[in-house]
């Protein structure tokens, strides 16, 4: 089922994308959390279109121009990334900004132990995400255009200060923890060490799609959160993984059994990530930690806030599933203190 249009849809891309063909159906994709998705079937192929969700939304949120612009820019890069076909920006076709870009068949990986694999097949993933991961902060970023893709200073003082504003605009609940953690990063904020990349802003195993037979990285997706920022940001932010809970709706790594499943240890992957862009270690690493954990707790604050105003672009049910995980992500980064 699909809330779109068929027919304005396949009007406006027959007439809009060089080589469309008459739109065959238009089906949801019923995974994700932040803009709604859907795979377009037509005479021509099959694309995804993306576009932003209903209802009122937070200033710089759900940015699919953002996620349009930089797909297209490295398209010419090691970076793998859907080649991009059209952005709409005129909100009167379907009633949002949306954009069109190639469906890239493959697997999505939901769990991180990745559960039907073989151990080989595990460490290959690991190391391709690692390797992708690598590739995006190394991106030439004058090369491809994105020179102007994020704001000058100190990132981490810049996305404290969002994540905190954003936040405390979806805030349903105190959470003691978080309360906490914002304290403490607004007072021990490390000093801008000049390190600029591109980032990813999302960079999890969720967001990747994989090749089915050798599970390598075919494509990075959802990149609404990327900008020019601090590389260090996005390697942390995937390293929560290891202290988050397998049962949980965003699941993790803690409590199992890595070495059997052929899954690196953080320090393992950290290490490989460190000799792939040439550097001797990360300094500062807990408060890298810290400020990821807080980071995904304000993302899954933003999920749970969208679901109980009807905004959810997933099920409802398991928004709120994801939504709460924002106290134990608090709580976690408050045992690091």
């Amino acid at each position: 089922m699909s809330e779109l249009d068929s027919h304005i849809v396949d009007q406006y891309l027959s007439a809009s994308v060089s080589g469309f063909k008459r739109l065959q159906s238009i089906q949801k994709f019923s995974d994700g959390q932040s803009n709604p998705t859907y795979l377009l079937k037509a005479d021509s192929g099959n694309y995804v279109l993306r576009k932003k969700p209903a209802g009122n939304l937070l200033k710089s949120a759900h940015a699919v121009e953002r996620e349009y612009r930089v797909m297209k820019a490295l398209a010419s890069t090691d970076v793998p990334v859907p080649e991009t076909f059209h952005l709409c920006e005129d909100e009167s076709i379907i009633g949002s900004v949306f954009f069109l870009m190639a469906y890239v068949p493959g697997e999505i990986v939901w769990h991180p132990s990745l559960p039907d694999a073989t151990p080989e097949q595990r460490r290959c993933a690991y190391d391709s995400m690692n390797q992708t991961l690598s590739a995006i902060h190394t991106v030439n970023v004058e090369g491809v255009g994105l020179s102007d893709f994020g704001k000058p200073g100190n990132y981490f003082a810049r996305q404290t200060s969002r994540w905190v504003r954003q936040y405390r605009d979806t805030e349903t609940q105190t959470i003691t923890e978080m309360d906490a953690i914002i304290d403490w990063l607004t007072n021990n904020m490390v000093e801008d060490d000049g390190r600029v990349s591109l980032v990813h802003g999302d960079f999890r195993i969720d967001n990747l799609v994989f090749d089915q037979d050798s599970l390598r990285v075919r494509a990075v997706l959802d990149w609404e959160l990327s900008t020019l920022g601090h590389p260090f940001a996005d390697l942390a932010y995937q390293c929560t993984l290891w202290r988050m809970q397998p049962n949980a709706a965003l699941a993790g790594l803690a409590g199992i059994d890595r070495d059997t499943l052929g899954i690196p240890t953080e320090t393992e992957y950290v290490d490989a990530y460190c000799q792939r862009c040439g550097l001797s270690g990360i300094p500062n690493w807990t408060f890298f930690q810290v400020f990821s954990l807080f980071r995904m707790a304000a993302i899954v604050q933003g999920v749970k806030k969208r679901a109980l105003d009807g905004n959810a672009s997933a099920d409802k049910a398991y928004a709120l599933r994801v939504g709460s995980l924002a106290e134990p992500l608090a709580k976690e980064a408050a045992a690091l203190l």
